[in-house]
């Protein structure tokens, strides 16, 4: 009976996003309020720890996850208002006239590089909105979109979904940002041949297959080195990067057959002038991981024990957070593109509208997260998965592939499932960060069928909604396999000597 309690605040969420298609806000109170009577009367949680433990979701989804998210879009919406965007579009897609390179340059680098910066669907809003006003048919241009925006999910936004992680788990950050990188990057090095093998078989990669292939390495190596020894928060903008640059140096000396060189209308100063927001963003970020720098910023932590959940401690990093950085990048970008101030003030404004649905989603499954944690729900599903025994690393990437495809966001998927993870590692005796982190990795596969994610693409490409069905359709089988690929890499290293 313990069991059916635990499980029914997690059962009422998915019933209602996934079968009910409520919007994923309403779905998450919807949780929340089963998950609260349920710690009351199946668990003993006394009303102060459960109340306590819900205001520290809250809080925490506030600060420092929707200040990152935030300050992102903040910084997106800098370049869109100032018409430095369609500089950046267009200097990407006058590269080159071919659709295969094309694809991997916006749908998997520049997609990459604006999961990174933003996150929460505008990489596939953006990019497939780009490679419509390339000529790509509606629906491939939304199919592509979706399958390119897996790799680099589990950095995305900043590293938001390993920041959720690291909080939900009490595990390094550094620790599970290795783990991802781990599983990720292997995906990653397939991900670009994989793609024009959906666009056209294999004469398609007959035909582009050097550009798959640097773009491949390029990427998971970078994805791989910087999640391992430099910082998760940059993972996702120096791998996209690295991609990109890799693919027009490429084309200095190597073009597909069947095309022309395509003509550069941009001048060098106007594409660095767009770019710009994003050049601070990577140097501020970078500027905040200085040890000096960092010590000096960490000063101003004021560190709280939360009240009736001693083992809950919230440290308001409010100068070191990376959210701070990327909001200075967006103040000095606002400076140096003469942004006016009632222009600025009115940008700050709308994000705050734009993300209001978002931020109300996020502060809700955190805090149905923390109230199952503090109640012992999350254990007692733990215990229950278990019982799987020596194949859980299989299905621990699943189980995040499944939270992924219902609620449509890695970081909603590791609030609630993450801590399951590592209660069920530390029973099988697996290491907890790579069960965490497989729940991240395994997750980012479900982006591509979760409905918001569908209607997102659908919308940005120009397709009817009655075709969403048919986009679903096309997705889901690539998903089910990279998934069960993320799951076979978490089974060996599971049972490779530590890695």
């Amino acid at each position: 009976m313990r069991l059916f309690f635990a499980s029914l605040p997690l059962l009422v969420l998915l019933y209602a996003i996934g079968i009910r298609r409520v919007a994923a806000w309403k779905s998450s109170l919807l949780g929340l309020a089963v998950a609260v009577p349920a710690a009351f009367f199946a668990f003993g949680s006394p009303p102060a720890t459960v109340g306590s433990a819900a205001a520290y979701g809250v809080v925490f989804g506030t600060f420092p996850i929707f200040w990152i998210v935030y300050w992102a879009i903040v910084l997106y919406r800098i370049t869109l208002d100032t018409g430095k965007f369609e500089i950046i579009k267009g200097s990407i897609g006058q590269l080159t006239g071919n659709q295969n390179v094309q694809a991997l340059l916006i749908a998997f680098a520049f997609g990459a590089f604006l999961e990174g910066a933003a996150g929460f669907g505008t990489p596939v809003a953006v990019a497939a909105a780009i490679l419509g006003g390339l000529g790509f048919s509606p629906f491939y241009a939304a199919a592509i979109c979706l399958l390119a925006n897996t790799a680099p999910v589990a950095f995305g936004s900043i590293a938001i979904p390993l920041v959720t992680l690291a909080a939900t788990t009490g595990l390094p950050i550094s620790a599970l940002s290795a783990r991802v990188g781990q599983l990720c990057a292997p995906v990653s090095l397939l991900i670009p041949s994989y793609l024009l093998l959906v666009m056209g078989g294999r004469k398609a990669l007959a035909n582009s297959w050097p550009a798959a292939l640097v773009c491949g390495i390029s990427f998971a190596g970078v994805q791989f080195a910087v999640s391992n020894f430099v910082s998760p928060y940059l993972t996702d903008i120096l791998s996209s990067l690295a991609a990109f640059l890799a693919i027009i140096v490429l084309l200095r000396w190597w073009r597909p057959s069947g095309t022309e060189p395509a003509r550069q209308t941009f001048r060098t100063r106007e594409v660095l002038a767009a770019w710009l927001p994003y050049i601070l963003l990577i140097a501020t970020i970078l500027l905040w991981s200085v040890p000096a720098v960092k010590a000096l910023l960490e000063s101003a932590t004021v560190v709280v024990t939360w009240p009736a959940v001693p083992k809950l401690i919230y440290r308001m990093r409010l100068l070191a957070e990376a959210g701070t950085a990327c909001g200075a990048a967006a103040l000095g970008s606002a400076l140096l593109l003469r942004v006016r101030p009632v222009q600025f003030l009115r940008i700050l404004g709308e994000a705050v509208v734009q993300l209001r649905y978002p931020c109300l989603s996020i502060v809700s499954v955190l805090a149905l997260a923390f109230v199952m944690n503090a109640s012992g729900s999350t254990a007692e599903l733990g215990m229950a998965f278990a019982s799987t025994g020596r194949v859980f690393p299989f299905f621990s990437a699943l189980l995040g592939w499944l939270g992924v495809f219902l609620t449509g966001s890695d970081t909603s998927a590791n609030a609630l499932f993450g801590t399951l993870q590592q209660v069920t590692a530390g029973k099988l005796g697996f290491d907890p960060a790579l069960l965490a982190g497989a729940n991240s990795a395994g997750g980012v596969m479900g982006k591509m069928i979760s409905l918001q994610s569908i209607s997102v693409a659908a919308a940005a490409a120009g397709m009817a909604a009655s075709e969403e069905p048919k986009l679903f359709r096309f997705t889901v089988k690539h998903s089910i396999f990279l998934a069960a690929l993320v799951g076979l890499l978490t089974m060996i290293y599971a049972y490779l000597p530590r890695f």
